[in-house]
């Protein structure tokens, strides 16, 4: 890269966001990394159709999922950035299994944040499902942020 490159290149660090309080740990943890390298945050929450031993659930009328997933995630944003550090935080909702859009949205990243456990099941497990997915799956480094919880 030249000098010109690098002075338009700025690191970036996905954190998957579910709400959870594993997640927010994990997004406070990430701020404060992109405060001190100077990278931007991309906070991603992905978000799947609810199923029920097998079969999707049927959706109340006028209920917006997707919505309430960017709801959600702005929400969470807000919380940890409420002081204003100066950090650019870009939103990211999509649909599909969390682990998988993790991976692809840190697939160029600098480094891939996560929780060490969200609101899947087995919650009482060490490390959740998807952390671990992402430990042997990304093509960044990744941080597993453990919650006090």
């Amino acid at each position: 890269m030249n000098t010109s490159e690098k002075e338009q290149h700025r690191d970036r660090i996905v954190v998957g966001v579910d709400g959870s309080p594993s997640s927010m740990v994990a997004l406070r943890w990430a701020v404060k990394q992109a405060e001190a390298t100077g990278a931007e945050v991309e906070a991603v929450h992905a978000w799947e159709y609810p199923i029920s031993f097998g079969a999707p659930v049927a959706l109340l009328p006028g209920e917006d999922l997707e919505a309430e997933a960017g709801t959600a995630l702005a929400a969470a944003i807000g919380k940890v950035t409420a002081g204003d550090s100066g950090v650019t935080v870009r939103r990211r909702v999509v649909l599909g299994n969390p682990a998988s859009v993790l991976l692809a949205r840190a697939k160029d990243a600098d480094l891939l944040v996560v929780g060490n456990r969200g609101y899947g099941g087995f919650a009482r497990s060490l490390l959740g499902s998807v952390s671990l997915h992402c430990i042997h799956h990304a093509t960044c480094p990744v941080v597993v942020v453990r919650s006090g919880a």
